[in-house]
């Protein structure tokens, strides 16, 4: 469910739903509350409500904290081997033009080629999906490699150094399909616990005696946007090849613009 919100809706639509959704949820709650449930009030009710939002409010920061931490790392990681792939690519179209004619366009045909079924790859595999195209394109970009008469030393010193880019293309592509297909978020455990604290921490506010209505009914609105950006924050990061805080595939296209 959230890998299809984060790759079909713009990051601000996505934001405005999950606030409007929990925060009017929040409100509507509230209203039935102060209605229905008059005797929910006192200095005596407000102190044991105030020591439950402290520790709900403690448990709940601490928490989101860890997970958000947790998953800003799988985008650093995502971020690392992208640019290693694109790295890897930047220097193979470079060092191809020492080589003979015949070969070096053969090379950059076979490069182009898999650059561009990566670019596929990536939104397939990303979205639940699988791109087999990429896998037969790095096949033949080897072979194309394979295929290469060194005559000099230049050329042999490089056509080493070529197979060396070539397979830590390979294995940053390995890496990348791991992580998109393994990294999709907190287990179904942890969005219960992440959905149990925002709800506990929210019931506390909601049965807080506050006199003014417009008082009470502004602070839970406050903390109705903050536990929606938390989830938003922890849906986004859920999948770190989609979204706008996901890991860009600016460096396969790099790729691509060197070699066309």
């Amino acid at each position: 469910m959230s890998q299809w919100l984060v790759s079909n809706l713009p990051s601000w639509v996505l934001l405005l739903g999950i606030i409007v959704v929990i925060t009017g949820g929040a409100m509507a709650v509230q209203v039935v509350v102060r209605r229905h449930f008059p005797n929910l009030k006192g200095e005596e009710h407000n102190d044991v409500i105030k020591f439950a939002f402290g520790v709900v409010g403690f448990v709940f920061a601490f928490f989101l904290g860890f997970v958000v931490s947790a998953m800003w790392g799988q985008i650093g990681d995502a971020d690392g081997r992208a640019r290693t792939e694109g790295a890897a690519g930047v220097q193979l179209a470079r060092t191809a033009m020492v080589f003979d004619q015949p070969d070096s366009d053969r090379i950059r045909t076979a490069l182009l080629d898999y650059e561009e079924a990566a670019l596929v790859e990536w939104r397939e595999v990303a979205q639940g999906g699988s791109g087999p195209g990429a896998g037969d394109a790095l096949t033949q970009l080897y072979a194309a490699y394979e295929g290469v008469e060194a005559r000099t030393d230049a050329q042999k010193t490089l056509l080493s150094t070529s197979f060396s880019n070539l397979d830590s293309l390979s294995q940053a592509r390995t890496q990348r399909l791991l992580q998109a297909r393994t990294d999709v978020g907190p287990p179904w455990s942890l969005w219960a616990v992440i959905w149990l604290t925002s709800g506990l921490l929210l019931a506390c506010a909601i049965i807080y005696d506050v006199a003014k209505p417009a008082t009470h009914y502004t602070m839970v609105a406050i903390l109705g946007v903050l536990v929606a950006v938390n989830i938003f924050l922890v849906t986004e990061l859920s999948h770190p090849f989609l979204g706008e805080i996901g890991t860009s595939s600016e460096p396969i296209k790099e790729v691509v613009q060197q070699l066309q």
